[in-house]
């Protein structure tokens, strides 16, 4: 491993422009640095350094639907956005309920060598909200879970879900729900609302979404448990989550960088790049959760990406998968709906993409790219401009509701551990780490 030395970075945390060497996988020296002999030399000059960015909710697809993505293309993806931690969701083919799963799914994220894949486990067994799965002996592997989810699907059992927050507490986990009362949304295809009333499509009501987010709320303060809010989408539900953060309850909750932009009106063309679980709300939805990130209701962006193959994505609206990729424009997204109204600042971003899902995460080991702090980081250049186009997308998916859209910033570099995974904008191959490296 060369040494690094990133020459006049803007540091997010504290507005300083500053080099930064990395030893290993450590920042071990800041200020204005000499190079050294066989030192390899990053030019930072007008980036923006931000701790590696984590993100809480990402479909890797593997086990069992690797035609989509597998947790090396997700992982090349994952560091394309500047991602050096994915938290992998189990909505996989076997579905990752049980140890070996997701010890599997770890092993797979260390070949890799891309990032840190830390597999969500299910809640319940085969995420069909009839029996609670093995927590604890997922929590007790090698994989070390402390997230667990049935993320597609919504615990609705209230006696489920209450065991679950139980569970979560013995362990120090977090319960991440997707808040859905799936009796409301049968047969929903947008939010339910003027657009989706002309296009003659079925409406998808917030209150399915608010009326879950009520009643675990009320079960977490009763458990003592750890709550975390998937995917928020509605301005009741932040409301809600307000009222339960004001009365002390544990409950953080995530919103997406497309809830954040985009809004149902997207939709008026029929095209399933669009179509998304949640669905895409109205423009006053979008204010409420923009409002909600920066005063710290809503605590961290969180991309959700969610791959499919070409044919799932190309049907009609109404048999079209749900979901969009979003690994490699996230920072993108937060920088035009967050940052460029004025919203949030560079060192908010690093907090609601890197420190904040970290410690939720169950990592506080984040830093500040700070001298003894770890070497994960990204370098942004938020003075550039690009129109998305396919070649941009290092998954294997390329559903994308950005694709031809002008978007702001772009990531330089990705560092995981002081192992430069992205230079120059494009992601570095490298050597097979093998399964238990």
């Amino acid at each position: 491993m060369t040494d690094l030395l990133i020459r006049g970075a803007e540091r997010a945390g504290d507005g300083v422009r500053t080099d930064l060497r990395i030893v290993g996988d450590r920042v071990v020296e800041d200020g204005s640095l000499t190079a050294r002999q066989g030192e390899r030399v990053i030019d930072a000059d007008g980036l923006v350094a931000l701790t590696g960015f984590v993100d809480l909710h990402t479909h890797l697809r593997e086990p069992g639907g690797e035609g989509a993505e597998t947790v090396l293309s997700g992982s090349r993806a994952g560091a394309a956005g500047g991602f050096t931690v994915l938290h992998a969701m189990p909505n996989t083919e076997p579905v990752a309920d049980t140890a070996g799963v997701v010890e599997q799914v770890a092993a797979l994220g260390r070949a890799a060598g891309y990032v840190d894949v830390r597999p969500i486990g299910a809640v319940s067994k085969g995420r069909r909200g009839e029996e609670l799965a093995e927590l604890v002996t997922m929590a007790r592997s090698r994989a070390r879970v402390r997230m667990f989810s049935d993320d597609g699907s919504c615990v609705a059992d209230p006696l489920l879900m209450r065991r679950a927050l139980e569970y979560a507490r013995i362990v120090d986990g977090v319960i991440a729900q997707h808040a859905e009362e799936p009796r409301l949304t049968r047969g929903a295809q947008l939010h339910e609302g003027a657009v989706s009333a002309e296009l003659g499509l079925a409406g998808w009501p917030a209150v399915a979404e608010e009326a879950i987010i009520a009643r675990d709320v009320l079960l977490a303060a009763e458990a003592g448990a750890r709550l975390h809010v998937c995917h928020v989408s509605t301005a009741g539900s932040v409301e809600l989550i307000r009222w339960a953060k004001r009365r002390g309850v544990r409950v953080t909750a995530e919103v997406t960088p497309h809830h954040l932009l985009l809004t149902d009106e997207a939709a008026r063309g029929y095209d399933a790049r669009f179509k998304v679980n949640p669905p895409l709300r109205t423009a006053s939805d979008v204010e409420a959760l923009r409002a909600a990130l920066a005063d710290g209701t809503i605590d961290v962006v969180a991309t959700d990406h969610a791959p499919h193959s070409a044919e799932a994505k190309r049907s009609e609206w109404q048999t079209a998968a749900m979901g969009m990729v979003g690994l490699e424009t996230a920072a993108s997204v937060v920088q035009a709906a967050m940052v460029e109204t004025g919203l949030l600042g560079w060192a908010d971003v690093q907090r609601v993409l890197s420190t904040t899902p970290a410690e939720i995460g169950g990592d506080a080991s984040r830093g500040a790219l700070r001298p003894g702090d770890p070497a994960d980081l990204v370098l942004v250049d938020p003075a550039a401009r690009r129109v998305l186009a396919s070649s941009d997308l290092v998954g294997r998916s390329t559903n994308s509701p950005y694709l031809g859209r002008d978007l702001p910033g772009r990531v330089v570099a990705t560092l995981f551990r002081g192992t430069p995974t992205v230079l120059d904008g494009a992601v570095v191959e490298l050597e097979p780490a093998g399964g238990d490296a």
